[in-house]
Parts: structure tokens; sequence; C-alpha cells
């Protein structure tokens, strides 16, 4: 058993990031090519143990149910359609089964995010729209941030968006967080470091100028001369 465990840490890890990349962005066109070009990379087709095989698939496996789930694909069609976990490897007693079910998987998937953009781009960008409005306040969140949380490839997603609400991506974080210290420093009693840090700026200089930009005053100026709420 320990020997075996050592076999499976020197298999070489497929590169996930990529099979993220294929699944958010690849074609039905060259999907099949890509998949091919990640298996080859570690190896796969003289991966002779059927433990190994699991180890490589399984971790494809994962990600694309994590894709699914993303796009608002449910658990039970997913594994109605390749089976759970615990049930694939019968599928894959051979290099040539576990190839052609992987690419089974990644077909489907991508045809699924296909689907999902065609039948509801706009709902898709309105959960991206949702996300920003929840995490405003995270100074990590980006365009790329946003895209893996609504399962689409941060090009599409700046695309579509635009096409939606007549702004890019970075613009609606920006103005979000405008009009959220906005209230801050209307209603509470706040440093303006303070607020510029609780909306999402690390740079208070940064967060002045972004202000000004949008508002045509600075956060003090703004601050000096707001009474009440808006």
């Amino acid at each position: 058993m320990k020997k075996n465990m050592e076999k499976v840490n020197d298999v070489k890890r497929i590169d996930i990031k990529k099979a993220e990349e294929l699944l958010q962005s690849g074609s039905l066109e060259n999907c099949d090519d890509m998949l091919d070009t990640l298996l080859e990379d570690v190896g796969f087709a003289y991966i002779e143990s059927l433990m190994l095989r699991l180890y490589v698939c399984m971790e494809i496996y994962v990600t694309a149910y994590s894709f699914s789930q993303k796009i608002g694909v449910s658990s039970e069609k997913f594994y109605n359609t390749f089976g759970t976990a615990d049930e694939i490897g019968n599928e894959l007693m051979t290099v040539e089964d576990t190839v052609k079910f992987l690419h089974t998987l990644i077909r489907e998937c991508i045809k699924w995010r296909i689907e999902s953009a065609k039948g509801s781009s706009s709902s898709i960008v309105a959960k991206a729209k949702d996300y920003i409005d929840k995490n405003y306040m995270n100074d990590e969140l980006s365009l790329i941030v946003v895209a893996d949380a609504v399962g689409l490839s941060p090009s599409y997603l700046s695309t579509q968006f635009k096409k939606v609400y007549g702004q890019n991506l970075f613009e609606y974080l920006a103005l979000s967080r405008i009009a959220h210290a906005r209230e801050l420093l209307c209603c509470t009693s706040k440093m303006v470091y303070e607020v510029a840090y609780d909306v999402g700026f690390k740079d208070y200089r940064y967060f002045s100028q972004i202000f000004k930009k949008y508002t045509g005053q600075t956060p003090r100026q703004f601050q000096n001369s707001a009474n009440i709420c808006p």
C-alpha cells in the first residue's frame, strides 16, 4: 500500500488551471485536442496502474463537477450523466476507456456551458452583478475572481456584462464601492482611510482619485459638505 501511494505522489499532476480554462472557454471544435494535450503532458497513455489513472481522472472529474455547479447544473443531473465518484471506476479499466470517459465528460460540460450562456446569458451576468454587490468590500475582487465565481471565462463575462449593463465590470465595481463610500462618509463618523478600507480599497490615495473621478469631490470635501444622509 505504501509503495502504491509513493507511485501516486510520483505522478505528474494535471494542470488544473488549464482544465478550468478548457471548461470555461474551450469550444466543442477544439476541446478534444486541448484535453489530449493535457493528458499527454502527464504521460497518461503510459499509466498502466488503474489506481494511478483514477488519481489523474478524479482531479478532472472534481474540476468538472465544481464547474457544472457554478453554471447551474444540479448534482443529480451531473451524477445521472457521469456517475458518482464511487461509480466511475468501472468505466476506467483501460487507458482507452478512461480517455473516452474524460472526453465525454469535458464535451458534455462545455455543451452545458454553451446552453446556459445561450439560454440565460443575462441571468448569468446578473449572478456576476449580485456577486459584486455582496463582495465589493473584498480588496481582492477582480474580473478573474468574479468570472471564476460564475463559471465563465473573464473575456466572455466582460463582453456580456457590458452588453447587459452598458458598462464594463470594473466600472460597475468602482461605482458600487463609491456608492457605499458616500453612505459611510455622510452617515458615520469613520475616518476617510477607514471608509476606503471598508469598501475594498487598499490604497487611500487611489480611493481618493477614484472617488473624485466619479463625484467631482475628494472624500474629505464630500464628507465636510454632507449634512444629512442622501
